[in-house]
């Protein structure tokens, strides 16, 4: 692993810490809720997707046979994996939340830490790989 992977690996978390260390600025500071705001849309999906990240990539898009555009997989990808980002991470928030409402401890800072918790595991977890093509033939069952 590169340094670079590894900083990028890590934006994830230290956006976490750095939203739970902006809890303690003023109730109705801007740069208190931009920083919540920003990790609970993007911080844990990025980690979870991250972990993923080589699975995803067994299999890129294809374009449109009109148009022979060089560019369309990466950057079909690379939405893609935004959009898998932002989505995640809504569900992780929405599943957090959930769980704290039904065991009635429900506090904004209890979610942003295990959220922030799930963030730093998932970095730290190393990568899944991706399954090796399967040797079915055409027309078979398995």
């Amino acid at each position: 692993m590169t340094p670079q992977d590894l900083v990028i690996r890590m934006l994830p978390p230290f956006a976490g810490w750095l939203a739970l260390a902006a809890l303690a600025l003023p109730g109705g500071s801007p740069l208190r809720g931009a920083a919540v705001v920003v990790f609970l849309a993007a911080g844990p999906g990025t980690a979870l997707v991250g972990l993923c990240g080589p699975a995803l990539r067994v299999r890129s898009a294809r374009g449109p046979v009109e148009r022979r555009d060089p560019a369309f997989a990466r950057h079909s990808d690379l939405l893609e994996r935004m959009m898998l980002a932002v989505l995640v991470s809504i569900a992780a928030v929405m599943i957090v939340a959930t769980v704290l409402i039904a065991t009635h401890t429900f506090n904004a800072q209890r979610v942003l830490l295990a959220l922030t918790l799930l963030t730093t595991l998932a970095a730290f977890c190393p990568r899944l790989r991706a399954s090796p093509p399967s040797r079915t033939r055409k027309g078979s069952v398995l």
